[in-house]
This record gives structure tokens, sequence and C-alpha cells, in this order.
């Protein structure tokens, strides 16, 4: 998991860096890296405990179970980007901010990078 925070933050940053977007460089360390630390966590988990038993996360190849599950937790965490970003300033006190925003693109991006990357390897190890 600690990679799965790591290896984002440090790209994503670097980019902001380099860009000038100090936005991107704040982001990095916390929306990017964040939820593609808990996805990895997630389906981690989940692929270890349950995933073997799941006919199709075998009988399929790797490409359609690696696209399955990114989907899924780009849905799920674009749902989450909205809610955060829209509902909550709407329906509660919470400002509406530029940090808020970026949630709908950043958590359905780094959700879905992290379920391909932890898919793929887990497939790997268990054909």
């Amino acid at each position: 998991m600690l990679v799965a925070y790591l290896a984002p933050a440090l790209m994503a940053g670097a980019g902001g860096v380099a860009s000038g977007q100090s936005g991107l460089t704040t982001a990095a360390f916390t929306s990017i890296a964040g939820t593609s630390a808990v996805v990895a966590l997630l389906i981690g988990s989940w692929l270890r405990r349950r995933g073997r038993s799941r006919p199709w996360t075998t009988a399929l190849p790797r490409i359609v179970v690696a696209a399955i599950l990114a989907v899924g937790a780009a849905v799920i965490a674009g749902l989450v980007g909205w809610f955060a970003s829209r509902w909550l300033p709407a329906h509660t006190s919470v400002v509406d901010t530029a940090r808020l925003a970026r949630l709908q693109l950043d958590l359905p991006i780094s959700a879905a990078v992290a379920a391909v990357i932890v898919s793929w390897r887990w497939r790997r190890q268990n054909p």
C-alpha cells in the first residue's frame, strides 16, 4: 500500500512542480495518492480473499478483468468525487473550492489506475 501511495504522489507532485501548478502538487499528496492507496488496499484485499473463488477473475483474459475492476472503481470514485464537489457544497455549509472541484477528475482517474495495476499484478501471480 505504501507504493500505491508514494508512486502517484511523487509522479503527480513532480508534474505539478515542473508545470508550476500548485493545485496539482497539493492534490498529488492528498486526493490522488490517497485514492490510489485506498483502492489498491480494497481491491487487493478482495482479490486475495475472494478472487480465486470468483470464476470470472481467473477465467476471463487478464485485460478484461483489469478493465472491469478499473471501470467499477472509477464509477464509484466518480460518484464520491461528485458527492464531495457538488452535493456537499449545495446542501451543507462546506464551501465550494477549487480543491473540491478537482475531486471529480482526480478520484476516478486515480482509482482506475490503481485498480488496473493491482488486478494486473494479481492475475499474473494467479493464472
